[in-house]
């Protein structure tokens, strides 16, 4: 018991004894400043320093952006753009989707795989689409796209004739005689250019090559999209050069002219022209008379 005491008197005495820090001047050794100091004051200054400045760096950083910065923090603004960012991602995905449909079909029709009425039958039903969604009664982000789904599914209910937006003169593929013009009622929706053997075959406007391979039906074939959503077709070509994914100007030789595929019944181009997945007759844009 008494040396506890004894103990614990050292302590206090430690904690307690007076020191002085005295500040001298270097050169002189004159005293300029001194503090008088003991240990349990060393302690008790040093503990609210550090507290002072913790609880700064703490309110900086909550009231700052600098919060961040931290390792694992998600900020309320910042779970609201993720959210959004997901939300424009799955849109876009499904929209390349519904764009890598759109075109798979009407690549169908133009190299034959599919009958053009066959095609009227993919469509989808509106009025079930637009029941299901009072059903489901969506609101705001999802009625939107909801929306824009089904115009988009809108697209791939070709009609016979079409109102197209295209309004400009585009660069003839070839020019002779037409033996055969555009027929919706007959399903004939090109037009076919009477040329001779080997004769160039140009590109009708700028565009990527969607598809040059050769069909049993139509022998060689390539299909360009153009801007405006336009698409040009080129078949019963003798030989192609141009490839998938090649990009072409307008008046760049693509093709020559042939006498390929099954339903050819000649030396001639077979030329078709979609806007948006309409079929369009060519003679309305592109002068094919001789010069």
């Amino acid at each position: 018991m008494a040396k506890s005491t004894k103990k614990r008197g050292k302590l206090k005495e430690k904690l307690l004894n007076k020191y002085r820090l005295v500040v001298l001047n270097e050169e002189t050794y004159e005293e300029q400043l001194y503090f008088r100091l003991t240990r349990l004051n060393v302690m008790i200054i040093s503990i609210l320093v550090i507290s002072i400045f913790v609880s700064g760096t703490v309110l900086l950083i909550a009231s700052t952006p600098l919060k961040e910065f931290i390792p694992g923090y998600s900020s309320t603004e910042m779970k609201a753009q993720a959210a959004e960012n997901a939300f424009k991602l799955d849109s876009l995905s499904n929209a390349y989707n519904q764009s890598i449909q759109y075109l798979n079909s009407i690549q169908s029709v133009l190299v034959g795989d599919i009958k053009f009425d066959e095609l009227e039958e993919r469509k989808i039903d509106l009025d079930t689409v637009l029941k299901r969604s009072k059903e489901i009664a969506p609101t705001g982000r999802q009625d939107s796209l909801l929306r824009a789904i089904v115009d988009q599914e809108d697209k791939y209910n070709i009609q016979s004739t079409s109102n197209s937006k295209v309004d400009f003169v585009l660069f003839p593929p070839a020019k002779g005689d037409l033996s055969q013009e555009y027929d919706p009622t007959n399903k004939h929706f090109a037009v076919d250019i009477v040329l001779k053997e080997n004769a160039p075959i140009k590109s009708v406007a700028e565009g990527t090559v969607i598809f040059s391979e050769w069909t049993a039906s139509t022998g060689h074939v390539i299909i360009i999209e153009h801007p405006y959503g336009l698409i040009s077709a080129y078949k019963h070509n003798a030989s192609l050069s141009k490839e998938q994914g090649d990009f072409v100007s307008a008046g760049e030789v693509i093709a020559t002219a042939g006498n390929t595929g099954e339903l050819s019944t000649g030396w001639h181009l077979h030329f078709e022209l979609w806007s948006d997945g309409y079929p369009m007759d060519p003679e309305n844009f592109i002068d094919f008379s001789k010069e």
